[in-house]
């Protein structure tokens, strides 16, 4: 029995030996009794649980309405969590999928928004940042050498709803497919251009192959940019692969200066070329038009000739007397026309060395200039003149 029920106490102590007052105050602790009965009747007139506790019978009432005080606190903390956990927020650099039952029902984007767990699920991911995802591994090149050759693929989420649903694991997937168009690419290309200019090209195939992959398998990812690093050989044999490579600089730093000489050489020779037959071209010309004047000025003689044959031959034969005094070192003196001879001094050597030293042939009249005299070809006596001619 309980130690306030009616009779149960007739000295009206508590279980703590305080007695009460007529007043209703009392010694002691609180009554904890008392206060739980108070909250449970305010939850009860909140949720419309429980009955109130009447004069009789009144144990049994109180304990159903503790019963549903309990249940309503329960279910105000359920409804609670649940409603934290049911409301969220999308950033702007996210997306959010949200499955109803299993299934696709709506991509959310940025704001507050809500959902129903459990019938409800949702996958939030960043779809603008960019990832990078690094490979490294040898390599067989086409020339059947081994190569390490490292790679960095950036990419980024670009349809979640295919990223979530389409493929189980699909960052696992960008790298199964990268190796096996890395493997492709590097098998497909010989070892000198994996390790030295054609990286560039390498990554460009690698970059569109790998796309090809993910979009057949629909992953919902796009690859930004590939990067093929510097490749190299393995260690074990890496200053072999050093002294071809070298090998390979010296080749072709030789066929660079056999091209610049050849470029040096060849159009020199073919200007030397082109020279002489511009010569040829101009001597054939030259002797071409001077037999034609030559000729031109015979015909013209001739005609001449027939109208004063003596004047014509005494011309002739004067210019025949200069052409051939002047190609000769020579000096003819004749005497006067009184047939009187003097003794000249002749400074022949000074004569020769400023006839050689001008290039001009000395002749009858030059000498006749340098020695005070006046020589003339007309003045040779009428007998020679007579049988030159």
């Amino acid at each position: 029995m309980a130690w306030n029920e009616p009779g149960g106490n007739s000295n009206n102590q508590d279980p703590w030996g305080g007695k009460r007052r007529n007043n209703g105050d009392r010694k002691g602790p609180p009554d904890l009794d008392e206060a739980f009965r108070k909250l449970q009747e305010s939850l009860n007139g909140l949720f419309g649980g429980g009955k109130k506790r009447g004069d009789d019978g009144g144990g049994s009432g109180r304990s159903g309405g503790g019963f549903g005080g309990l249940l309503g606190i329960g279910l105000v903390v359920l409804a609670a969590v649940w409603l934290y956990s049911a409301v969220y927020v999308v950033d702007e650099q996210e997306q959010a999928v949200v499955l109803r039952f299993g299934k696709y029902y709506e991509t959310v984007g940025p704001g507050l928004n809500i959902y129903f767990p459990p019938i409800d699920k949702k996958y939030m991911e960043n779809v603008t940042r960019e990832r990078a995802y690094t490979k490294q591994g040898q390599m067989l090149t086409e020339d059947e050498n081994i190569v390490e050759v490292p790679l960095t693929v950036q990419y980024k989420i670009t349809n979640l709803q295919d990223f979530v649903l389409n493929v189980d694991q699909p960052e696992i997937s960008l790298q199964h497919a990268t190796d096996s168009a890395l493997r492709h690419v590097v098998g497909s290309t010989a070892m000198d251009q994996v390790l030295t200019e054609g990286r560039e090209l390498m990554a460009s195939e690698i970059k569109e192959r790998l796309q090809r992959f993910l979009d057949t398998y629909r992953t919902g990812i796009t690859v930004t940019q590939v990067n093929v690093q510097s490749a190299a050989a393995p260690r074990e044999v890496q200053e072999a692969f050093d002294d071809v490579i070298r090998a390979r600089e010296d080749e072709q730093r030789s066929r660079n200066q056999a091209e610049t000489y050849a470029n040096g050489v060849v159009p020199e020779a073919r200007g030397q070329a082109q020279r002489i037959l511009e010569d040829a071209n101009g001597y054939r010309d030259e002797t071409v038009s001077r037999a034609k004047g030559e000729a031109d000025r015979f015909t013209k003689l001739v005609a001449e000739y027939r109208k004063a044959p003596e004047v014509t031959r005494q011309r002739l034969y004067l210019d025949t007397m200069q052409e051939v005094f002047s190609n000769t070192s020579k000096v003819l003196v004749t005497g006067n026309k009184n047939g009187q001879s003097n003794l000249l001094y002749l400074p022949l050597d000074k004569m020769i060395q400023n006839s050689s030293g001008s290039n001009a042939p000395v002749t009858g009249s030059a000498a006749a200039s340098n020695t005070d005299v006046t020589p003339h070809v007309t003045d040779l006596p009428q007998s020679r003149t007579r049988e030159t001619r």
